[in-house]
């Protein structure tokens, strides 16, 4: 059995229309996939670090791997990502491990 995973992704919005017509759809789709949105952030303020701030900031957690893989890939869904692709602009998407505490890193 797969371990959960958190997408992360930090974007700013390049296109209203195009992004609110994937928003609209991928709230029903990421769920059936097995995800679950945690979070959405607005930008607010940089404390420290050398990224450029994005606008919008978004936490799902995906079931596993291959779950968040599945939504990518899902043939029924060829339609709608390139509703995000043109929606949005600066994207970074990263997946992290879920895990319990940081004993696992700093051991």
């Amino acid at each position: 059995m797969s371990n959960p995973v958190f997408a992360l992704n930090l974007f700013n919005i390049a296109n209203k229309e195009e992004y609110l017509a994937y928003a609209k759809r991928s709230v029903k789709e990421v769920k059936n996939h097995s995800g679950r949105v945690i979070s959405l952030g607005k930008y607010r303020e940089s404390i420290a670090g050398d990224m450029s701030p994005r606008q919008v900031f978004i936490l799902v957690e995906w079931a596993s791997k291959e779950a968040f893989d599945s939504y990518c890939n899902d043939p029924a869904l060829a339609d709608l990502h390139p509703h995000r692709e043109n929606g949005t602009r600066d994207y970074i998407w990263q997946l992290f491990d879920k895990i319990e505490d940081l004993r696992p890193i700093i051991k």
